[in-house]
């Protein structure tokens, strides 16, 4: 039964889709192309016949493709006929544009021009005599170049009609060239030679690709026809090739020059219909599924697609081969390199297929797989101005840019070796405004592009490469040639002796051997400089740092520390308590905390006062830790109180048992308030928590239904917290990469003033669901990937109808999934019929939480969801450029942490350096001071810094003081802008809402909560009203607050 829904809703959904993507050719839309194909000819038929066409009409284009004959007399064209997309009713929006099939006349060429690259120069100059004459016509606005495929050196026109039509914004017509029958077939051979150029010595090279260029055009003609031929009348047939464009033009990895293109695609479908593959009585998504199959399982790039086909009575595969020296591969621009890829991506949407929800419809027909969100690693080269890339000539078989491709990736391919699951390397030359006749040399303005996936983490972080024994001396020598200076004979622990290349690196900064790889090949072999090679790496790491280090360095010493900690706690045997177990609930022992405590030099059994610096902290944050343990006299649960506040002064009597024990036997600091209990040890202050017995027998599974209610709210939370902390440290050990991600995630939040609308658990949440459902992608494997993928997570997600269900140990069964389902449908029922009920607007389900109470019960709301969406959406767009666009400065990448304060209607400025950790502090804010032009902004109050607080020991406090005098200076958890914020919470709550940074930010953003009208006579006086408020407001963090501002007044509703 979920079979046959997920299938109608599948089949609904595409045909909403084919709905939205077909072009439908109205009337207005086929009388405005009718009369732009009719002002073409009418601008071409006005040509004056045996006009002398010579090289000076393109004199650049003509030298650099080095033609050595390009003179004619023009004639006029055997005939103009639309194909393309539009001839078959299959054009998919947004992209609209109609191909005019221009046939050249054979009286303009030669019957040997196929040679030397005449056929393109003339070619070339053809379309350069029309330009001219199109400009002319009232009926064209403009005419612009491009290029067929990229391929620079067969250009076409791209005219775009004077008249406007709302349906079809940007129309464009593409006039391109055909050759039908120019040349005789057997001269352009995939063995022959029609470079002269081209040779190896005395021996001249086979030039296929050349050849294949001048058949594409020779046959362009009869495809088109032949697809004609196979799409009309065959409803089921166009949707299905709709559908796979859909599909194709997402996945910015194939749908390039080298890969697959909508016309392509267009014969492998008729293809399949002439070999029986397609039939009739097929709908539009099994032709989708049967194309996708055929190109996961025919190595196009190695057999080719062979036009025209053979007879359909003959053996395939054998006899294609045997013919293909009188016929033309179709697919012959799909390159080695790129059908794997191809494949990878097939392979992808098929899984998607059988294992995404409603078939995989968002997965594979809505979610963007860029170049940006897909590869693991980026790398820019810019090439601008740089002669090596054409300095054996811009066309030889292959055009330069081709040929450099190709060196690239073999470089990378052979220096990677195992890290790279695949190396993709893209450089798109032609441009909107590139000038043809000025030749081909600025067509390297636009960077280089490469994209690596690792193969995995532990690959692409592996320190040592080890190469051939020392006894292959060949081998080795080759490896010493191609490493160079980095080339090292060593010997290793098993006792080989063996070349190696060693990439040292701490632990923290094994992301970037990677890019040290990329930048030595590419410099040794390629002479290319660091400044023109841009890796997208770590250009983000800058937020993750306190005073220039990472602090996750100390992670390894924090673990240790513990374990010691737990080994005392589980020996304890002077309380009547038995702990059986201690387990660590702070983000940081999972590695997912932003700044994970670094040891505090107070926090220790022995100092040296004399040693401590000036910037020793003054604050020191806590970690929490659960003990569950047995009480001996308290062993039936009708012992234990039952009142949640005894409870928990029941469990703070037996932590200041646990504390005395501590001190007693081990000499270990510990302090205590009357809610929590703090061990000083190594550094860290560890706060224990005790999970009580009706909460263990949660972790236990033993009890449920009415007794759950029993167990108070502090246990609850503690279990889920326990059951939380646990899976998502299991998860960072099965990917290592998971932290990062989810570092700058929360950096992010906090940076952009949520750290009170989503809780820090909430965001592991989120990361976590792109590690465990990555389809359409492979698991990310790069800290940039990961975060570009949860801004789009966070941004795209249909929250108000999917809730995101996070299944960490993949232990949810269907029963599991339906209660979730449910859970989901009550709560957004409960919230339409009244708005004022609360409503999960974030629905998270885990399997210890299947009703989203844990994490997203109150937080985000609504309003808080839609503007997260709304920042989420704005980053990944600003990321994404950064990531694929020549952007090398950084401040660009601080954009996407600097938070635009003019959209807050009063804005708090704090005193940085009061502030617990300063160095936190990723800029200090400051208002634009555009915003106060006109009287639309005002300075409330400022206030000066108070003297009370200071963030670090100063020489004062440390002269004369002796240790046990400086720890009782300490102050665990202080954090005046948490004191601040309930303060103004407290006061004012039903009046604004406050937005702040809990990481280290110096602002706050308030927002006016709406008044009602009855309330606006009491409140506002003369417009005073805002304005004393947050004075008030300013008063009540006096030595704290620097500066606010009102930037727009309350709105009242009626």
């Amino acid at each position: 039964m979920e079979t046959e829904t997920c299938i109608d809703s599948m089949d609904f959904r595409v045909q909403e889709l084919l709905k939205e993507a077909r072009l439908e050719c109205s009337s207005a839309l086929t009388k405005l192309v009718d009369d732009t194909v009719s002002a073409i000819k009418s601008a071409i038929d006005k040509i004056p016949e045996d006009l002398q066409v010579t090289a000076d009409w393109a004199p650049g284009f003509v030298r650099d493709i080095g033609a050595d004959k390009a003179e004619f007399k023009f004639k006029k064209p055997k005939s103009i006929e639309i194909g393309g997309s539009y001839s078959i009713g299959c054009i998919a929006k947004p992209d609209v544009n109609v191909d005019l099939l221009l046939r050249l006349p054979k009286e303009c060429f030669h019957e040997k021009d196929y040679l030397n690259y005449r056929y393109h120069a003339k070619r070339c100059l053809y379309l350069c005599v029309i330009k001219k004459h199109l400009k002319s016509s009232s009926s064209i606005q403009k005419v612009e170049w491009s290029a067929l495929q990229n391929e620079a050196r067969k250009p076409v026109l791209v005219v775009y009609p004077a008249a406007n039509l709302g349906e079809v914004p940007g129309l464009f017509i593409r006039i391109i060239p055909t050759a039908t029958s120019l040349f005789d077939l057997s001269k352009l051979n995939m063995k022959r030679n029609n470079v002269r150029a081209l040779n190896a010595g005395d021996d001249p090279q086979p030039t296929p690709i050349y050849n294949c260029s001048i058949l594409e055009d020779m046959y362009l003609e009869e495809k088109s026809n032949f697809v004609k031929k196979t799409f009309s009348g065959w409803k089921e047939l166009g949707e299905a090739l709709i559908l796979l464009k859909v599909w194709a033009r997402l996945r910015s990895s194939i749908y390039v020059h080298d890969c697959l293109n909508g016309f392509l695609i267009s014969i492998i479908v008729s293809y399949l219909v002439a070999k029986n593959k397609i039939n009739r009585d097929m709908m539009p998504m099994g032709i989708f599924r049967a194309t996708l199959k055929f190109i996961e399982t025919h190595p196009l790039w190695k057999h080719g697609l062979y036009f025209p086909m053979s007879d359909q009575n003959a053996s395939s595969k054998g006899n294609e081969q045997l013919n293909s020296s009188t016929r033309f591969n179709v697919a012959f621009r799909i390159s080695s390199v790129a059908y794997p890829e191809l494949q990878d991506e097939v392979a992808l949407t098929l899984r998607c297929l059988e294992k995404c929800r409603d078939g995989g419809f968002e997965e594979i027909f809505t979610t963007k797989i860029d170049n940006a969100a897909k590869y693991d690693y980026c790398v820019r080269l810019n090439l601008k101005g740089n002669s090596e890339v054409y300095s054996l000539g811009f066309c030889l078989d292959e055009e330069c840019w081709r040929v450099y491709e190709q060196d690239v990736h073999s470089l990378l391919n052979q220096g990677l070796t195992d890290r790279a699951k695949f190396i993709r390397v893209i450089w798109r030359n032609t441009y909107s405004d590139f000038n043809v006749e000025n030749g081909l040399s600025a067509l390297d303005s636009e960077p280089l592009f490469v994209g690596i996936s690792v193969s995995s983490v532990e690959k692409a972080f592996r320190v040592v490469d080890i190469g051939p024994n020392a006894e292959k001396k060949d081998e080795a020598l080759m490896f010493r040639k191609f490493w160079g200076e980095k080339a090292e004979l060593r010997r290793f622990q098993d006792g080989k002796i063996a070349e190696s290349t060693v990439w040292e690196s701490k632990q923290g900064t094994r992301h970037l051997i990677l890019k040290r790889i990329i930048e030595f090949l590419l410099g040794r072999h390629l002479s290319l400089s660091k400044k023109d090679i841009v890796p997208v790496v770590d250009q983000l790491d800058f937020c993750l740092l306190h005073d220039g280090k990472d602090l996750v360095s100390h992670s390894v010493k924090l673990l240790g520390t513990f374990e010691e900690l737990s080994k005392r706690l589980r020996s304890i045997e002077d309380v009547p308590l038995k702990i059986s177990s201690v387990q660590p609930l702070d983000s940081a022992f999972r590695f997912t905390s932003v700044f994970p405590p670094e040891p505090h030099p107070l926090a220790n059994k022995k100092v040296d006062v004399a040693r401590l610096h000036n910037l020793t902290p003054f604050c020191v944050q806590s970690l929490e830790v659960m003990i569950q343990a047995c009480y001996y006299f308290l062993e039936g649960s009708g012992n234990w109180p039952m009142d949640d506040v005894l409870i928990e002064k029941t469990k703070s009597v037996f932590l200041l048992k646990i504390a005395e024990s501590l001190q007693d036997n081990w000499g270990i600091t510990c302090t205590a308030t009357e809610e929590d209990v703090d061990v000083f040890m190594d550094g860290y202050a560890f706060r224990l928590r005790i999970l009580h017995e009706r909460g263990l027998s949660l972790v236990n599974n033993e009890i449920g239904g009415d007794q759950m209610k029993r167990v108070s709210s502090a246990d609850k939370m503690l279990f889920v917290r326990s059951q939380h902390a646990s899976m998502i440290n299991g998860l960072q050990f099965r990917y290592p990469i998971f932290g990062p991600v989810v570092r700058l995630a929360k950096r992010w939040l906090a940076s952009h003033l949520f750290s009170a609308c989503l809780a820090e658990e909430a965001a592991e949440l989120l990361v976590a669901y792109l590690f465990l459902k990555p389809l359409p992608f492979n698991v990310p494997c790069s800290r940039i990937t990961g975060f570009l993928r949860f801004l789009r997570l966070l941004a795209e997600h249909d929250w108000a109808f999917s809730p995101l269900v996070v299944d960490i140990n993949g232990d949810l069964s269907q029963n599991d999934e339906k209660e979730i389902d449910d859970n989901f449908t009550q709560n957004r029922k409960a919230y339409e019929e009244n708005t004022q009920n609360e409503s999960k607007a974030m629905f998270l389900a885990t399997a210890y939480d299947k009703a989203s109470e844990a994490w997203t019960r109150c937080s985000p709301n609504p309003l808080e969801l839609k503007r997260l969406a709304a920042y989420a959406r704005s980053s990944a767009s600003l990321l994404t450029k950064l990531i694929l666009q020549n952007q090398t400065d950084s401040r660009g990448w601080e954009c996407l942490l600097r938070t635009p304060l003019s959209l807050y209607d009063a804005v708090i400025l704090l005193h940085g350096d009061r502030l617990p950790y300063p160095k936190r502090l990723l800029f200090t804010s400051e208002l634009d001071q555009g915003i106060f032009l006109g009287g639309k902004g005002r300075h409330v109050a400022h206030g000066n810094a108070s003297t009370c607080f200071h963030p670090f020991l100063l020489p004062s406090d440390m002269k004369g003081s002796s240790l046990e005098q400086l720890k009782t200076k300490l102050m665990v958890n202080f954090d005046p802008l948490r004191c601040f914020v309930g303060d103004v919470e407290k006061g004012f709550s039903n009046r604004l809402k406050l937005w702040y940074d809990s990481l280290g930010g110096d602002a706050i953003g308030l927002t006016w909560e709406r008044s009602k009208k009855r309330e606006r006579e009491e409140e506002e006086t003369s417009g005073k009203y805002p304005v004393d408020l947050l004075r008030n407001i300013g008063e009540l963090g006096k030595g704290f607050v620097r500066d606010v501002y009102l930037l727009k007044a309350p709105r009242f509703s009626s």
